[in-house]
Formats: structure tokens, sequence, C-alpha cells
């Protein structure tokens, strides 16, 4: 289903984000997890790509498991580091042909060890020229592009920032999915800057509980310059075991949703981890059974 018709189907839509396993080990914890969450009947589910392209073949089979093995409607990630134009219309007509017909389109982070996007001479350089390729040529083809609540880590400029979103959903994006964010004002103000921007799509809230001390470490690493509010560190300092550190940052995201869901937010983009625990608790806490009961 083409994400537009489920984003107008639904007062808010649920989803969640799902990394390709490297392993069998780690693949037989994923689709554990993914039996666990399927009855809450997400809106989509989405699979990401490695910094580089590193993943896109496991990407790819995660893809097509989930097209094959579940009813899920899956979003691929589709980056424009290192890939030419040719191999990603190849990529884009094995997913048509397989009945896959969402793509989340980003930019894409550098290769390991590098500190600069690394684009190929017949390539993209920017996420709003992948856009408008996937408009031109698979044109029925549902599109997300990312972002920012907290700025840009490579964009300090914020006006600039926008603008750049503004070029993308110009270019045919359908939905923009933010990255992940503990301060409900921040993503409330960015909100409020799209609309300024003319920027008129929906827009669904990046969440990501922390479940551990290594993680949210890591978590600032990779979302590089993660803003951690003042409340939530005094809250997790407290926590004097591994359990009661996860169950704050539970709670902390269980609250982010449910101040997002009573502002009318249009969706709510779960970053699992590969993980069913915390998303399972959000529900329970907040009396959501699945998504069909915040149907129109």
């Amino acid at each position: 289903m083409h994400i537009s018709e489920i984003l107008k189907k639904n007062r808010i839509s649920f989803s969640f984000e799902f990394f390709p396993p490297k392993d069998q080990h780690a693949s037989n914890l994923l689709f554990t997890s993914i039996s666990e969450l399927i009855p809450l009947e997400p809106a989509y589910v989405s699979v990401t790509y490695g910094a580089g392209g590193s993943t896109q073949e496991l990407t790819h089979d995660l893809v097509m498991r989930l097209q094959n093995e579940t009813k899920l409607t899956v979003v691929s990630h589709l980056t424009c580091i290192g890939a030419s134009k040719e191999k990603i219309h190849a990529i884009l007509s094995d997913y048509d042909k397989n009945c896959i017909s969402n793509i989340m389109v980003l930019r894409g982070d550098p290769p390991k060890g590098s500190v600069s996007p690394v684009h190929h001479p017949d390539g993209f350089k920017h996420a709003a020229e992948l856009v408008a390729f996937i408009k031109k040529h698979f044109p029925h083809m549902g599109i997300g592009v990312a972002g920012f609540p907290e700025g840009h880590p490579e964009t300090p400029n914020r006006l600039t920032e926008i603008d750049y979103l503004k070029a993308k959903v110009d270019e045919g994006a359908d939905y923009i999915c933010t990255q992940l964010f503990f301060d409900n004002r921040d993503f409330y103000d960015f909100c409020e800057r799209c609309q300024i921007a003319g920027i008129k799509i929906p827009i669904l809230a990046g969440i990501m509980p922390i479940a551990t001390r290594k993680g949210m470490t890591r978590m600032a690493d990779l979302a590089l310059g993660t803003r951690y509010p003042a409340p939530l560190l005094r809250a997790l300092h407290r926590a004097e075991t591994d359990e009661h550190f996860e169950k704050v940052g539970i709670h902390w995201a269980t609250e982010q949703v449910r101040d997002l869901i009573d502002n009318g937010v249009k969706g709510i983009h779960f970053y699992t981890l590969n993980k069913s625990k915390a998303t399972l608790q959000i529900y329970d806490s907040l009396g959501v059974t699945n998504s069909s009961g915040l149907t129109r």
C-alpha cells in the first residue's frame, strides 16, 4: 500500500524500524522480535542501510524476506552514497517487481573510516536528487525523507537546513520521518518551522527508548550530538541498576509518545534496535493494543 494511503487511513500511524542482521543468531533474534510486534499491526516497517551502503545486500535480503513471509507493508531505505544511477535504478526495478512500493530516501552516512560522503561520479550528491529520480522513473512509489528536530549535524545554519528539506519535499517526498529526539519541544518547534516554510506533508516523530548506558553513549555518537534534557539525565543518574536504567528510558519514551499523541502527531516511528520489549511496554502503558484502535 502506498504510504500516502496509509497515513490518510489512520488518525495516527505507528511504525517500526529494523536493521539487517549480520549473522544467523542475530537473524533469529530479529524475527522473534518481529513476530512479537506483528500483533500490534504497525502501519509499516522500515529497514535501514549501513554507512556508505555497507549493508546493501543484507538490507535487500531482509526487505524481501519481510515482503514474502509477512503481511507487513515494508519501506526500504535507499541512500546516495557510493551508488550509480544505473545501480539505484536496478534496485528500484527489483523492488517494483516484488511489489515493494515505498522507499525512505537518505543522502547516507560516509563509509566507515571516511569523514565525508563518497559519491559515485554517476550518482547523486543530495537526497533531493534521488527523490526526483524516483519520481521520474517510478512515479507510483511512495517516498519518505528525514527531518532533524535538533538540527542536522552538518548544517549548523537552521535556515539552510529547512531549505534543504523543502527541496526534497518540492521534488515529491510524501512524508517526513524525524531522527530521534528526547525533548518534544524540539519536535514541535521543527514542525512549526516546516509550516512556516510551506512544508505541508505529514511529519512522523522518531522515538528511540534508552535501554543501556552503553547504548546511550553509542546513540549520542551515531546521532552526532543527540541532546539529552537535564531531567532525563537526572533520572538516569538515579538508576542504581541496569534494570532501573532501562525502566527510566522506557518511561521517558512512553511520556514522549503520550504527549505527542495528545498533541495530534500524525505518526510515531519506533527505532526498535531489533528488539520488541520497549515498544511492547510503551503500547501496554498507553493502553493501545494496535494501530487500528486509533483509526478515524
